[in-house]
């Protein structure tokens, strides 16, 4: 029987999982997306592969060869010449999905956008009791253009959106994050993808030459990211209880996912809840 828990992670930082970076000519590194919504997320492997990583930190820091407890938590992983070595990881790992997204709006505060698709597997996740907010919902108190009597629109980069319904969406805003409750939009799950695209942190690269600085040929290639301050979550199941990846008592720390971590990309906060 598995215990349920779940993870918050916040960016500090740019967050690239996705296509390694290299210098072939305008290549684009793209982020894992999701099928569905066209939104990026963090494969489970991609977060096993953190935690088991930081487990090991930790016992070189702390002076102890502890390979069993990290084989114990994250599965005994193959080594050449010896078989039937593996086992399984008492602790399940799914990908991580947004549930918050920060956009630009052009004379306007930063808005942070999700839509339905997204909030139900954030519910489905933490167990939430809130009722799923309608597509074009936003707070009363969010700032927007008047048009006419009874409309309320944003301005985005391409086009307008009509704010349709009005309601608190403090609910849905993930303990400890720093999230202003006036800010927030949920558009409907056909609009997300395009909203997203918008959204992403995009840096153009070149490859300089080893004794100068001047460009190595034609190498050039770019770089996607999801934005700083994006909000997502992860489902983790536990076989067993004890888990402590942070150390005993502690449910936060800093932790660096994806590439490119060399120049400023991938580090976030991750916060832990549930029965673990």
């Amino acid at each position: 029987m598995y215990q349920k828990a779940y993870g918050i992670i916040e960016t500090l930082a740019p967050l690239h999982v996705g296509a390694s970076a290299g210098e072939e000519t305008g290549n684009l590194n793209l982020i894992f997306r999701d099928q569905f919504t066209q939104t990026g997320i963090i494969p489970g492997s991609s977060i096993r592969g953190r935690f088991r990583a930081d487990m090991r930190s930790h016992q070189k820091e702390n002076n102890t060869d502890n390979k069993e407890k990290e084989r114990k938590w994250y599965g005994h992983e193959a080594i050449p010449g010896e078989e039937n070595k593996t086992t399984e990881a008492l602790v399940k790992f799914e990908y991580a999905s947004l549930v918050w997204l920060p956009v630009f709006c052009p004379g306007q505060p930063i808005v942070w956008v999700t839509c339905p698709w997204l909030l139900k597997r954030y519910k489905q996740i933490t167990g939430i009791a809130a009722d799923l907010p309608k597509p074009y919902t936003a707070p009363k108190a969010l700032q927007s253009r008047q048009v006419g009597t009874n409309h309320r629109v944003l301005f985005f980069n391409l086009g307008f959106i009509e704010i349709e319904h009005e309601d608190n969406l403090t609910a849905w805003i993930p303990t400890d994050t720093d999230l202003n409750p006036d800010n927030l939009l949920v558009v409907a799950n056909n609009d997300i993808a395009m909203l997203h695209d918008m959204a992403l942190y995009r840096q153009s690269r070149v490859k300089l030459a080893d004794d100068e600085k001047k460009v190595d040929g034609s190498a050039f290639f770019n770089v996607e990211a999801l934005p700083e301050a994006s909000i997502l979550v992860f489902p983790v199941a536990v076989k067993e209880k004890g888990w402590s990846p942070f150390g005993d008592h502690k449910k936060s720390q800093e932790l660096y996912f994806g590439g490119l971590e060399s120049i400023g990309f991938g580090r976030c906060r991750v916060r832990l809840a549930g029965d673990y």
